[in-house]
């Protein structure tokens, strides 16, 4: 997984456990795209010290992920939503013109709340 996606991903899921230096820092880098140089310069403090509280933010966040695993379960959950998304096409594919209308909406409603799941998850 992409370093950024990751550090974003695990921001979101426990950025509110980091100080609120931490937080804006995390976010002014990795959301914001900023450069080391720009954050020192915003925050009056070295680049050095940017480059230190980053590596401190991010080594918190990853030990959250490994005792809580938060993260993980998000991401199985994500693909069994997306499978069961899958299977659903499928099946109204293979035999969507054998059900009934009353069938064919209860079908089309479960494919409705895994794609509001699906979507929901990724906002």
């Amino acid at each position: 997984m992409d370093k950024v996606f990751r550090i974003g991903l695990l921001a979101d899921f426990y950025g509110e456990l980091l100080t609120e230096k931490q937080k804006k820092l995390i976010d002014m880098y990795y959301s914001d795209d900023l450069s080391l140089t720009e954050i020192a310069q915003e925050f009056k403090i070295s680049k050095q010290a940017v480059f230190d509280i980053l590596k401190r933010a991010e080594k918190s966040l990853e030990e959250y992920e490994e005792k809580l695993r938060l993260v993980e379960r998000f991401q199985k959950q994500q693909k069994k939503l997306d499978e069961a998304l899958q299977l659903v096409n499928k099946l109204l594919l293979q035999v969507g013109d054998l059900l009934s209308e009353s069938q064919l909406v209860q079908i089309n409603a479960i494919k409705g709340l895994l794609t509001d799941l699906v979507r929901e998850a990724i906002e």
